[in-house]
């Protein structure tokens, strides 16, 4: 079995990926797998219905729905794999790797054979693919760094397409399933559309990048592709966007602005017409598609609220992250990726924090952070059972056997610091005691829980023996339990850092040690606890041991020590073989050259070696990853970071109670180097049974296996190992590894949720079938009670409960010695009372004054003061209370109160039960505070249109008039600062005003000719033709030929909506906000009555009760038989003063806190809440209690002062009674009479008041009733205008488009006639411009007959000469490419018709010569001939250009006036489909159910007296409108006749204005006579005058004149300005030039004296050097003084520091100051 040799295994599913050095008898392959990876994007993929894809690690697994079994595919680069996708024909997948330059590999399906490989496709990873719709493309995209998007033709292994996706991750690509030439890529921050494009330089992708806009930049995860291009995606706040153009075209979210989901969208599809959404809250939600396609913004927001089709919660804190459909016949089925338990199977949620395994049987258990402890058959590849919990898990251990015989009890730690005993059963065991169906194969239950810590347990340890459990934390403690008295405390001890493992020596160690990892380079080892005996343990204050003895180990870095050994021994063996070869070579040669070859190589120099590595040790130590036991106080480590790469061997020194552990640097004695595992370090190491084989895991997910020698503890042998790559190689790091109890199989749990069960294939076989046994329920385990689990995170650990507990009871101590006091305090204080009150019954001469009891002034001053601190402190200590109860007040009266204008207010009467309440009035709504923009506005009729506008609209509009005039800004600077002016500056302003002046003269000229010519202009244009007809006139006889006499129902078929009777959502909202407003403003007033004559009530009460008080004073001198009972005052009830419940006394909060103190004592539910409603009662009572007379001081003090100066009752003196004399008795009979008659006055005083406002109260309450009936009606009002709003918004978006249609159609109609217009004037141009040519021809024949004169016999020579055509060249103008070529056609056609021409002409141009003169004619004429032949060329060929564009104009009008009459016929179809539409929509309107309330006597329509039961034939018909119909009739008699009289009066005045127009124009031409004569007489010709009024001087030239003169003195000041900085700036560079040179003096002065003390001292160190040769003793001792002073204040600075952090931490004990041992000394 020693043979060896080196192999690669590839892509065998039963196989790791293999690295061995040497082959030993061991094989590892990989049984079963019991993890998922659900962090990673698209990990579950379907390729039939029994079959489902995913990825585990470096490992593809397909697994098996119905069977559950698994198929493995290991990825070939061995670096992991990133990506997975399917085949739409589900006959191919495809998974993308990681690592350098990764491949793209297809698989067959379900041959499972490689069918393509894609190369060079990104740098390091694949983050997605996808296949196009019909599987012929495929795209993918690179991971980090590059971010490549490629576009492959898989089948033929090539890249079509490639380019940089986006600089941040992507998540996600896909195909448009419409469109394969469209992709869309989302991920960080981004989502992005794609286009293959076709450029010159060959096909593209074009990407747009999506712009948020308004929304917030977010991270896409799920998106989809609508059919018609958009893309709807998620976010991360759980909206949905929807993308058209690249731009968010609507955002949609649910109502009352709830999301769509709580948390991001993680997948969007579309399934058979609805949209689903799987969001990261477990629900699936299914939209309706139609709504969501056709969604857009209703408002500035961008929001559009929209409700779920249906919806579906998975479970609760499940997130989902992709749902694949299975297609069944008859059935649909949907596999989800969650975080959480789900149908099929369920796995851990991120990583995988601990591991155990059984000592019995083939069960381990896992925990993680996804708070769950999980169980598993391994050999038979079943998951068993699972326990979710409120924190997530760090340990786990299993109980060995000594403490539980059947291995049925697991100890689990957790991130709040609990430790929980789960105790393992098989439920079958419990059928026959229970009587219930076995459910599963196992059942756990909690067994006990305590926590001995305050931050995640990270270790659990059992020893040796079974006795004693240690468990670990981060909060650097180590506890101790006995397990035998159910893990009754031991105690605890500290550790200089967080622990990271807990291992406790084996048998073979003579001493039961617990071995302490903390992750900061510290390692202890603690001895066994002692166990104490049963005892009381009250009186201990903490659990802490402080005098175990603790072996402590603090690691130094000898990693550059090694490198450094290694260095130098790889140098001396080059060195050696350098050397061997020198020999070699001096052999050679000596033999062949002799002595010479000798010399040669004496004279070749050695090369300098390079400097060694220098020693380098990490300021922060790096992280003990794992460790474990090699004998009696030796230890092997495994550290990360820069130490990583070996195995240290390590030693604990002898135990030093003095010594200071954070200071001490020990060093390990050996040392094993660990190949390639530089960046690489083991995480865990666990051993075989036999010691034999060491299974290390690593950091990149890989499991490493070393063949051990036998009893081997210092690992001699590290040579041979076994490499597998199964976790992921990025975050798959190996959290824990172990073996079976028998050695057979090999478990592994990584950071990347994957669990893995390997076969350890050893000289036996196993056995096929193989199964864990599960152990059987204990006697009585179901009768046991399950312990109350410790759920809150912030529980008290042990320790904190023991110091608790000591706390309370010192607490209490001091509140009993507090209570003593107190009673004493109290009894003094009763004598102080007896003493004062027999003080008081003194004489007042014998009385002591109450100054005299103050034994010092002092002592209460210094009271006072006390007592103002403490209540200073209380208040800022209940500062923060105060704070948050006010804004807790805040918002609650924020959210339920400020919204309300005004409270309901009950008012009763005194004498009856009537009563009268206001209106509870909110805030207005929306509708009436804003109105709502219109979408789009109504296109304006013809008719309404030629009002506005007139008829000279389109002239106007294209009119380039206007008044020139020149800005009085660019000649004259407007707000100078006052300043004396300079000569220069009165020259610019003398010449810009002598320039103003003449401006302003031509500009009044110019600006009265153009006043004219615009009136002249507007008169013309208003003078109507001769056939015109007024469009009023027009539009009146067409509305009386349609609608005179019809009255036209809005349900008939043919009505026509008028324009100003056509509404739209807008005017809805409008009308909808002033009927609110209305009623608003009526409750508002109503109110306001009501509180009117609340207030008039309570002002009645306040006069009642001073007339009760003056009745009762009147009868107290009246006998009783003669009193009226008196009447009782009336109350004011607590709902006539609601705002009286918001007022508090001191005494009303003392009362409540009372209450709520007993609210707090009570437990149950439902003791509370009644308790609660009764203190709100008593709060609500006590407080209206207080003020329910609503007597107030003024009426109290009005009262009694009434009763005073009303009444003079008679005070009875102390004198002894008399017999009243005869006066007296008449005196006081008058005063009985007065008295009488005031008590009936009072009292029928107090009864009027009562009536009265007995009465107002029922006439408000009247009016109240009818305003209710009109407030009911506004409300079905209100209801019917919300419903036609609804409705109008439905149509809005069709409307909108109708109506911006006919907008457009009529605006291009108006363009065309406009352009139609304008191609008639130039066209009249054009034939002036042609009949003024055609009149310079006739003028020039004409001169050129006058100059010959009559009887000319060349005359016809001459004739021909000037008649004659020649062939000329036109000269041709360059003023573009495109008019280069038109004038070039041109002059082509005008030359051939030339040459034409000259053809015909040619018969005549043989007969005579015209280039040379006849002899005898005149040159002269001859010569003008020629001339004017020129001309007349020039005139023909100028006369031929008109002709041609008058063609051309002639074409372009007919063909606008055949777009024109397509336009109008569009744009009458578009009318008419408005109209239609519109409608449509009446008719809808029409279908509202409208509420009209009538009384008997407004029905007419009745059968044999009575109302019949149909009433769908009747019409409600308003009085107004029929009234007004009536009406109508008696006008258009009236109009009749007004309009013949009108008549006759038009056609007399028009007969006047022709007289007046004939006699106007003979004036006018008098007139233009006279002119033209004043003209000549003052001139001596008629002269234009418009150009002699506006001849002025040339503007530009004075200006640019006055902007000289500015600039030349701008720039005279500039140029003064600098001088002077120039000036201050020489000044300074001589100051500080002066300054230097002094400052250089001095440094000399002072080197020379420096130079002479320093000769001085080196000569008086030589003197003394010589004096004193060796050391003096007082020297020495005065030296160790010095250096015991300064470790003594060295020790206690430290000491002072560690006092004041204790002293700064909050809650820390306050401890007596630390001695060092010196100063105790």
């Amino acid at each position: 079995m020693g043979f060896k040799n080196i192999f690669i295994s590839l892509l065998f599913p039963s196989l790791g990926w293999l690295c061995c050095f040497t082959c030993f008898p061991l094989q590892l392959s990989l049984r079963h797998s019991f993890g998922y990876d659900c962090r990673k994007r698209a990990n579950l993929q379907l390729l039939d219905s029994n079959m489902v894809l995913y990825v585990a690690g470096n490992q593809l697994i397909l697994l098996n729905l119905k069977t559950k079994e698994q198929t493995y595919l290991r990825s070939s680069s061995g670096r992991g794999i990133g990506v997975i996708g399917v085949h739409p024909q589900k006959t191919y997948f495809t998974v993308a790797e990681k690592g350098v330059f990764p491949k793209i590999i297809i698989y067959e399906y379900p041959s499972l054979r490689p069918y393509r490989i894609l190369q060079d496709g990104t740098d390091l990873a694949y983050a997605c693919v996808d296949f196009n719709c019909d599987g012929t493309l495929l795209a993918s995209v690179g991971g980090n760094p590059d971010h490549t998007l490629t576009i492959w033709n898989w089948k033929e292994e090539q890249p079509l397409l490639r380019t940089k996706a986006f600089s941040q991750e992507v998540f996600k690509v896909t195909f448009n399933p419409e469109d394969d030439e469209q992709l869309t890529t989302s991920g960080s921050g981004h989502i992005k559309f794609w286009e293959m494009a076709l450029t010159f330089t060959g096909l593209k992708l074009q990407g747009s990048l999506g712009r948020f806009g308004k929304t917030a930049t977010n991270d896409i995860e799920g998106y989809m592709e609508l059919p018609d291009g958009k893309v709807l995606s998620g976010s991360e706040w759980g909206n949905m966007l929807l993308w058209e153009g690249g731009h968010i075209k609507v955002e949609l979210s649910r109502a009352a602005g709830k999301p769509c989901h709580q948390g991001p969208i993680n997948q969007i599809m579309l399934d058979e017409g609805e949209v689903i959404t799987i969001g990261s809250d477990g629900c699936v939600r299914i939209w309706d598609f139609e709504t969501i396609d056709t969604a857009d913004t209703i408002d500035e927001t961008g929001l559009l609220e929209i409700e779920p089709i249906n919806e579906l919660q998975v479970d609760k804190n499940v997130r989902l992250f992709s749902m694949i459909k299975m297609n069944e016949i008859g059935n649909n089925f949907w596999l989800s990726q969650t975080q959480d338990p789900e149908c099929l199977f369920s796995f851990h949620s991120g990583a995988i924090e601990a591991l155990a395994v059984s000592p019995l049987t083939y069960l381990m258990a896992t925990t993680g952070l996804d708070c769950s402890v999980r169980l598993y058959d391994f050999a038979s590849k079943t998951p068993l059972v699972q326990m979710k919990f409120k924190q997530g898990g760090t340990a786990l251990a299993w109980v060995p056997r000594r403490v539980s015989n059947g291995g049925a009890q697991i100890t689990a730690g957790f991130e709040d610091g609990v430790v929980r005993i789960l105790e393992l059963y098989d439920p079958e065991g419990l059928t026959s005691f229970v009587g219930r169906k076995r459910v599963s194969d196992a059942d756990i239950r909690l067994k006990q829980v305590f926590k001995p810590h305050t931050s995640p347990v990270t270790a659990l340890a059992y020893d040796r023996d079974g006795e004693v459990l240690a468990t670990g934390s981060k909060d650097q403690t180590v506890f101790f339990f006995e397990v035998e008295r159910g893990y009754k405390p031991i105690g605890y001890i500290t550790t200089p850092g967080p622990v990271c493992q807990l291992t406790w020596s084996t048998a073979s160690h003579p001493e039961s040690t617990l071995l302490i990892i903390c992750e900061n380079g510290y390692v202890l080892e603690a001895p066994f606890p002692t166990i104490k005996e049963e005892e009381e343990d009250h009186d201990v204050v903490s659990y802490e041991i402080k005098d175990m003895c603790i072996k402590c180990f603090h690691f130094s870095s000898i990693k550059s020590k090694i490198l450094r050994l290694i260095e130098i021994a790889k140098r001396k063996k080059q060195k050696e073989l350098k050397e061997k070869e020198k020999e070699e070579r001096r052999k050679s040669l000596e033999a062949q050259m002799g002595e010479d070859g000798e010399k040669e190589l004496q004279g070749e120099e050695e090369e300098e070696e390079e400097p060694l590595p220098e020693i380098f040790i990490p300021l922060t130590p790096c992280h003990i990853l794992c460790g474990f036991y090699s004998g009696p106080g030796k230890f092997w480590v495994s550290l990360g970071g820069y130490d990583s790469g070996f195995l240290y061997h390590c030693e604990f020194p002898p135990y030093d109670k003095s010594s200071d552990i954070t200071e001490k640097k020990d060093e390990p004695f050996d040392f094993r180097l660990l190949e390639d595992t530089e960046d690489n370090p083991i995480t865990t190491i666990t051993f075989s049974i036999n010691q034999e084989m060491m299974f290390c895991g690593m950091q990149n997910g890989a499991i490493r296996v070393y063949i051990l020698n036998k009893n081997d503890p210092s690992l001699t042998n590290m040579e041979d190992y076994w490499h597998f790559s199964m976790h992921d190689n990025n975050y798959g790091c190996i959290k824990a590894i172990s073996t079976s109890f028998d050695d057979r199989f090999l478990v592994t749990a990584g950071a990347d949720s994957n669990i893995f069960v390997f076969n350890i294939f050893s000289e036996f076989e196993l056995k096929k079938v193989m199964k864990a046994k599960v152990p059987s329920p204990r006697f009585g385990i179901e009768t046991e009670p399950i312990p109350e689990d410790i759920e809150d995170p912030k529980a008290y650990s042990i320790e904190n409960a023991r110091r608790k507990r000591e706390h309370d009871k010192l607490m209490k101590e001091g509140e009993e010695i507090k209570a003593e006091k107190r009673e004493r305090i109290k009894a003094l204080r009763n004598q102080l009372q007896k003493l004062l009150q027999m003080n008081v019954e003194l004489p007042k001469h014998m009385q002591f004054k109450r100054t005299d009891f103050d034994l010092d002034s002092k002592i209460r001053a210094e009271i006072d003061r006390k007592t103002a601190n403490k209540i200073q402190r209380v208040e800022k200590e209940l500062a923060w209370e105060k704070e948050k109860h006010h804004l807790g007040l805040m918002k609650l009266q924020n959210r339920f109160r400020d919204s309300l204008e005004s409270d309901t207010i009950v008012v009763h009467a005194i004498q009856s039960e009537h009563k009268i309440s206001s209106y509870r009035l909110v805030k207005p709504s929306k509708y009436s505070k804003s109105k709502r923009p219109s979408q789009s506005e109504r296109r304006a009729s013809k008719f309404e249109r030629f009002e506005t506008e007139g008829t000279g609209r389109k002239d106007s509009q294209r009119d380039t008039g206007g008044s020139i005039s020149v800005p009085e800004e660019s000649i004259i600077e407007k707000g100078k600062k006052f300043r004396p002016k300079t000569l220069s500056e009165i020259m610019v302003e003398s010449q810009i005003e002598k320039t103003r002046k003449l401006i302003l003269k031509a500009e009044r000229a110019q600006l009265k000719i153009q006043q004219r010519k615009k009136e002249w202009e507007e008169m013309y244009k208003s003078k109507p033709d001769d056939d015109y007809e007024d469009p009023k006139d027009v539009q009146a006889i067409k509305e009386a030929q349609l609608y005179m006499g019809d009255f036209n129902l809005k349900t008939a078929p043919d009505y026509k909506i008028p324009e100003h009777m056509r509404v739209n959502a807008a005017k809805k909202e409008e009308e909808l906000g002033y009927l609110d407003s209305m009623a608003y403003a009526k409750k508002m007033h109503m109110n306001k009555c009501i509180v009117s004559l609340r207030d008039l009530k309570v002002a009645v009460i306040e006069e009642i009760q001073c007339l009760v008080q003056e009745l009762k004073n009147i009868q107290s001198t009246l006998h009783v038989s003669k009193h009226i009972p008196i009447p009782q005052i009336p109350q004011i009830y607590p709902e006539e003063v609601p705002e009286k419940r918001f007022q508090y006394d001191e005494e009303t909060l003392l009362a409540f806190k009372r209450q709520q103190m007993k609210n707090q004592a009570e437990t149950a539910p439902r003791v509370e809440q009644a308790v609660s409603a009764g203190s709100a009662g008593s709060f609500l009572r006590l407080s209206s209690g207080k003020d329910g007379d609503l007597t107030t001081s003024d009426s109290l003090s009005r009262s009694s002062k009434a009763s005073v100066f009303n009444l003079d009752i008679p005070k009875f003196m102390e004198f002894e009674r008399t017999d009243p004399t005869e006066v007296e008795l008449e005196i006081m009979k008058r005063d009985e009479i007065k008295h009488l008659y005031m008590q009936q006055y009072l009292i029928n005083r107090i009864k009027e008041l009562i009536v009265t406002f007995d009465a107002e109260l029922r006439l408000l309450r009247h009016q109240k009733l009818k305003l209710d009936t009109q407030m009911k009606l506004s409300d079905l009002h209100h209801v019917t205008l919300f419903q036609e709003m609804l409705l109008l918004k439905n149509f809005e978006k069709q409307e909108n488009i109708l109506q911006e249609r006919v907008n457009s159609l009529d605006k291009e109609e108006q363009d065309m006639q406009w352009k139609i217009n304008e191609t008639l004037k130039e066209m009249e141009e054009k034939k002036n411009e042609v009949a003024k040519v055609q009149d310079q021809e006739k003028a020039l024949y004409a001169g050129f007959q006058a100059a010959l004169g009559e009887n000319n016999k060349f005359a016809n020579f001459l004739m021909k000469v000037l008649k004659k055509r020649i062939k000329r060249v036109k000269k041709k103008k360059v003023e573009g490419d495109a008019d280069e070529d038109e004038e070039s056609d041109d002059s082509s056609e005008e030359e051939s018709s030339l040459e034409s021409d000259a053809d015909e002409s040619g018969s005549e141009d043989d007969v005579f010569d015209d280039s040379i003169c006849p002899t005898n004619c005149d040159k002269g004429l001859f010569e003008l001939a020629l001339q004017l032949r020129e001309k007349r060329l020039d005139i023909e060929e100028a006369l031929v250009e008109e002709k041609k564009m008058i063609d051309n104009l002639r074409k372009e009008y007919d063909t606008l006036s055949k777009k024109v009459k397509i336009v109008a016929t569009n744009l009458n179809m578009a009318e008419e489909a408005l109209e239609a539409y519109q409608r449509e929509k009446q008719q809808r309107l029409n279908e509202l159910l409208v509420v009209i309330p009538l009384k008997l006597h407004q029905i007419e329509y009745v059968v044999f007296g009575e109302i019949p039961s149909d009433l769908s034939g009747t019409l409600v018909f308003s009085n107004h409108s029929l009234g007004r119909l009536q009406e109508r009739i008696v006008q258009l008699h009236e109009e009749n006749s007004q309009q013949q009289k009108l008549n006759k009066d038009c056609r007399e005045r028009r007969k006047q204005l022709i007289r007046e127009k004939r006699e106007m124009a003979k004036t006018i031409q008098k007139m233009e006579e006279t002119v033209s004569q004043l003209m000549v007489s003052k001139f001596g010709r008629v002269i234009n005058l418009e150009a002699l009024q506006t001849l002025s001087v040339n503007t530009t030239l004075e200006e640019l004149k006055i902007k000289k003169l500015r600039k030349e003195l701008s720039n005279a000041k500039e140029m003064k300005m600098w001088e002077e900085k120039i000036a201050q700036v020489r000044w300074e560079l001589m100051m500080k030039t002066k300054e230097h040179t002094k400052k250089l003096h001095q440094m000399n002065d002072l080197c020379t004296e420096k130079k002479k003390l320093d000769s001085q001292l080196n000569i008086l160190q030589n003197q003394q050097g010589n004096a004193f040769q060796g050391p003096r003793k007082a020297d020495t001792v005065a030296r160790e003084k010095v250096t015991e002073l300064i470790q003594v204040q060295a020790e206690r600075i430290l000491a002072l520091k560690e006092e004041v952090a204790l002293l700064r931490k909050k809650g820390g004990l306050v401890l007596p100051p630390i001695h060092s041992p010196r100063e105790n000394e």
